[in-house]
Parts: C-alpha cells; sequence; structure tokens
C-alpha cells in the first residue's frame, strides 16, 4: 500500500496541475473577478484527479486484500494520496505564478474594492475592505503564507473523495471484483 500512495497521488497530481495550466494560462486576460466558471472548472478537475483515489483503494482491496479492507486503512491511503496531490497542486500554482508573473494578489484586492464599490458601501466599509485588500496582498506575498493557503484549496476535496471512497469500499459487496 505505502508503495501505491506516491504513485497514485502523483498521478492525481499530473492531472490537477495539467487542468490548473490548460484553463488558467488561456484565460489569464480575463482577470480574477466573480469567476464562478472558473471555480466549477477548477473543482470539477479537482474531482477528476482525485478520483485515483478511488480506483487506488478499490484496486488494492481486490488485488492486494483479497476483495476486503476496512475503513481506516483505505480512508489513510485516500489521505496519503489527497495530500501528494494537494502538493502537486500547490507547487502547480506557484509555477503559474513565476512563469507569468501574475500579479494575483493585486487583481484579487481589486477585484474585492470593486466589489464593495459595487455593492454601495459606505466610506468607512471601503476603508475597511481596502485595508483587508492591503494586508492580504502583503499576506500573499509571502510563500509561507500562500502555499498553505493554496493547498487548503484542494485538501478537504481529498478528504471528502476520501471519506466517501473508504466508506463505499469498506463494504466488499459494493463493486466486488468479478472472477471469471
Amino acid at each position: 500500500m505505502l508503495r501505491k500512495i506516491p504513485r497514485y497521488g502523483a498521478i492525481a497530481g499530473l492531472i490537477v496541475a495539467a487542468g490548473m495550466f490548460a484553463f488558467t494560462l488561456p484565460n489569464l486576460k480575463n482577470g480574477h473577478g466573480d469567476n464562478t466558471t472558473g471555480m466549477l472548472i477548477g473543482y470539477l478537475t479537482m474531482l477528476v484527479a482525485l478520483s485515483t483515489v478511488f480506483v487506488a483503494i478499490k484496486r488494492h482491496r481486490d488485488i492486494a486484500l483479497g476483495g476486503v479492507i476496512k475503513f481506516w486503512p483505505a480512508f489513510g491511503m485516500g489521505l496519503g494520496i489527497s495530500l501528494i496531490c494537494g502538493i502537486f497542486y500547490a507547487l502547480a500554482w506557484e509555477a503559474i505564478l513565476s512563469i507569468t508573473h501574475l500579479d494575483f494578489a493585486t487583481d484579487y484586492a481589486k477585484s474585492m474594492i470593486t466589489s464593495a464599490t459595487a455593492k454601495g458601501a459606505s466610506p468607512e466599509a471601503l476603508a475597511k475592505v481596502t485595508a483587508e485588500a492591503e494586508k492580504f496582498k502583503t499576506q500573499y506575498a509571502n510563500p509561507l503564507y500562500r502555499l498553505p493557503m493554496t493547498f487548503a484549496e484542494i485538501f478537504p476535496v481529498g478528504v471528502l473523495v476520501s471519506l466517501v471512497s473508504a466508506g463505499l469500499l469498506r463494504n466488499s459487496r459494493f463493486l466486488a471484483l468479478r472472477k471469471l
């Protein structure tokens, strides 16, 4: 099992990184305002990549364990794969920032202020949003802040996929391996 976690984690990481490059680089000119479609595509890509958790647990259950796996080992395997996938995800975002010289923090801060202005924020509220935006820009410039923040985008999805996969696959009759 310990050899499968890095393998499937790397596969998931490469899928999510490829998706990030494929969808982020062509859309840089659109800015980073309220991009619901981009977020939907991003989380869908995460789910596709993290489907490797289900596949890895099922293959391990069926091939290595004779069709039976307990919840906690399956969940642990899923978390390990999700951890590696999250590291790939965070590093891919760092690569995009480096390659494109994208100033995500400034774009995001501008969208915060624009959104508050469009909602008719009072001058006091607008000053507060502007201060928060400036604080965010300062924090985001630090990789020790940015990397965990980026990792935290994908890891909860991995935890959820791991929980569901472990819960379903602990039942040996669920998608049981058929012998011919």
